[in-house]
Order: C-alpha cells, then sequence, then structure tokens
C-alpha cells in the first residue's frame, strides 16, 4: 500500500502504474481511485506511468475532520506530484476531480504540467448565482445534502441506478459505485459536495496555459454539459472540446474504451 503524507499529517493512498511519462487521475464524487482502473489499465499498458489517488476523506486515505474543500484537495495533489517527484505530467479530473486539477493549476501553476484533461468535470462554476445565471439550482445540492443525512446508502443507490450512468451501466457497476462511495467518510463526502457545487474555478481556468482537452457527454444529468464542459472549453484558451452523444455524466464506465483512446490520442500529442 503506498502512501504520501501531507503537511497537515493526512495519509493519501495512492496507485502507480507502469512505466513512461506520467499521467495523473482525479476521481469523482464520493468515488477513489478505483472507479479510474480502466483508465489507468489501458493507458499503462501503452507506455505510461499512470498514478490514481484516493482524496481525502475517500477510500483508504485518512477520514480527516477538516480540509473537505478544494484549496486542500489541490494542495494534497500537490504533495502527491512532488513526493513523486513528477515532470512533464498530464493531469486528467473527472467531476470533483476536475475540479480539484483546476484548482490545482490555479494554486500551483503548471511547471510541472504538460497537459490538462476535464472530463464530465464540474467546472467552470455549477451552482446557480446572481452571476451565474446558468448554473444549477440549490435546492439541487439541498437535496443531496439531505439525502446523505438521512441515508446516504440509499442516495448513492439512487445515484448508480439513475443520473450517474443514465441506465447504460452494468448492476456490477452500479454495485462498484456504491461499494466506493460507502467508502468515504460521511463527513467528508457532506462536505465535498458544497466543494464541487460551490466552488467558483473561473479565476482558475483562466490561468490555464497548457494543452487542455475537455471531454463531456451532452446527456449529462449531473453536471450538465452547458453548465460544465460546453461553459469550460469556453474559458480556456485553445482548449480541444470532444463531446459524447448521447453520454451521461459516468462515461470512465459506460463509454470507457471510447475514453481511454481519446486519452491516448491527446496524450499521444504530446510526445510526438
Amino acid at each position: 500500500m503506498s502512501y504520501v503524507a501531507t503537511p497537515d499529517g493526512t495519509e493519501i493512498f495512492y496507485k502507480d502504474w507502469g512505466t513512461g511519462r506520467p499521467v495523473v487521475l482525479a476521481h469523482g464524487w464520493p468515488l477513489n481511485s478505483d472507479s479510474w482502473e480502466a483508465q489507468q489499465l489501458f493507458l499503462a499498458s501503452h507506455g505510461y506511468r499512470v498514478i490514481a489517488h484516493d482524496r481525502r476523506g475517500h477510500g483508504r486515505s485518512t477520514q480527516t475532520w477538516t480540509g473537505n474543500e478544494m484549496d486542500t484537495y489541490a494542495d494534497d495533489l500537490s504533495a502527491l506530484l512532488e513526493h513523486l517527484d513528477l515532470w512533464d505530467v498530464t493531469l486528467v479530473g473527472f467531476s470533483t476531480g476536475g475540479g480539484e486539477i483546476t484548482r490545482y493549476i490555479g494554486r500551483h501553476g503548471t511547471s510541472r504540467v504538460a497537459q490538462a484533461v476535464l472530463v464530465s468535470a464540474v467546472p467552470p462554476f455549477m451552482l446557480r448565482t446572481a452571476d451565474n445565471p446558468d448554473g444549477v439550482p440549490s435546492k439541487v445540492f439541498d437535496d443531496l445534502r439531505a439525502g446523505s443525512t438521512a441515508d446516504r446508502s440509499q442516495l448513492y443507490r439512487d445515484l448508480a441506478d439513475g443520473p450517474f450512468f443514465g441506465g447504460l451501466a452494468s448492476p456490477g457497476i452500479r454495485d462498484a459505485f456504491w461499494l466506493q462511495s460507502m467508502a468515504a467518510g460521511h463527513r467528508n463526502a457532506y462536505e465535498s459536495i458544497a466543494a464541487f457545487s460551490a466552488t467558483d474555478f473561473r479565476a482558475d481556468l483562466a490561468k490555464f496555459d497548457v494543452p487542455t482537452l475537455v471531454i463531456h457527454g451532452d446527456a449529462d444529468q449531473v453536471v450538465p454539459f452547458d453548465v460544465g464542459g460546453k461553459s469550460s472549453a469556453a474559458l480556456i484558451k485553445e482548449a480541444e472540446l470532444i463531446v459524447y452523444a448521447g453520454a451521461p455524466h459516468g462515461i470512465t464506465d459506460t463509454h470507457k474504451e471510447q475514453l481511454g483512446n481519446d486519452l491516448l490520442t491527446f496524450l499521444k500529442e504530446y510526445d510526438a
């Protein structure tokens, strides 16, 4: 079992597969690095060193009481990159993980980063506010918090059976979603709802100065395409946008072959 200790003593679990130029995968809420295993295996089998970590409070990492917000998530990612002395990294973030890598670039820059990829990602800003009128109403996130408090096990089952995979995932994949979600700390997962929904990443996206790929399904019921991928691609200079027609939020599973191939093509563009 591999861990890195952050400055506040949190132990961050990570899996380090393969050899070659590094690719770091940041997972979604309320999952862990196992949610990336299809892409991690595929890319490691094609000549890359692929690292996937469990965010604090999730999976095998420490269930901290504090630090369940994007600044700390980004600093934890920085600790991982520094611990492994990674350079020329491609950062790939799915959903909440997209916010994590975006805030990392906003706080720590791109000196270690060669490329960035946002997959079904929460940036630029999910929450509907006066200056973000097209965002998602706050009631959606309030209902998630209420469901988490009342019966989070059933909440995760309902998400897996409904909007997360859009009816396109097998019972086994839905069971894996539930199992990973239940491995997250209760407080950690609860507070992370605010982290992914109420964090404004627009200023962070303005700091992107590396080749960036944005991938999003246009039938995403969790992070709507217009709120997420379409808007992020418009804010990142020269970003490449790939839209998966009819695809739901959880494309790491429902469209894993397509996603793996698109990631590999993008990685090879830098290596050419």
